[in-house]
């Protein structure tokens, strides 16, 4: 069999087709925004112990569909899990209470849903960064830079407004409080 070259009109078009092919259904769906998610009020409480620390944050949803936090991951820990507590009790957190639902928020905080960074590299001091990595179902993977405060630092609303905001279709976005960029 003889193989002729394509023309510069057929890959053009043949290229117009595969991108069309991928633009979805044309259902009503196709309107939806995906996850348009914010950080806001991150920050990790001085560790008391070389081995193991806490953080908490707000993840906001403003976006038309619900996203979840799969994972976490820290270079300043083995291991980052997401834990809740529920009276005395601490246990790893179901993808049920990891769920940002559309319109909605997933926050951690102290006595909840936290993250617990373990087998810590080192002992992270007041004025440090943090930097931790969120990877959500939709949204891909976050990178959020969160600022070491004092051991009984609690935040105040003044605090809690700051954010940085991110979105399936963004690149990056910071704030002064905490940072997070969409990879």
């Amino acid at each position: 069999m003889r193989r002729r070259p394509l023309s510069l009109g057929a890959l053009v078009l043949a290229a117009g087709l595969a991108v069309t092919g991928c633009g979805g259904d044309g259902g009503a769906d196709d309107g939806d925004r995906g996850a348009d998610l914010r950080v806001r009020s991150a920050y990790m409480p001085q560790p008391v112990t070389g081995s193991m620390a806490a953080g908490y944050l707000v993840i906001e949803n403003d976006g038309d569909r619900s996203d979840t936090l799969q994972s976490v991951t820290s270079d300043i820990a083995e291991d980052v899990t997401i834990h809740k507590t529920s009276g005395q009790t601490m246990e790893s957190a179901g993808s049920e209470d990891r769920e940002i639902p559309a319109h909605g928020s997933l926050v951690f905080e102290s006595g909840g849903m936290h993250l617990m960074f373990e087998k810590l590299e080192h002992k992270p001091e007041e004025g440090e960064t943090v930097s931790v990595e969120l990877r959500f179902a939709e949204a891909g993977t976050v990178t959020v830079e969160m600022p070491v405060k004092s051991a009984t630092y609690r935040p105040t609303a003044s605090t809690e407004s700051s954010s940085s905001s991110f979105s399936s279709s963004s690149s990056s976005s910071s704030s002064s409080s905490s940072s997070s960029s969409h990879h």
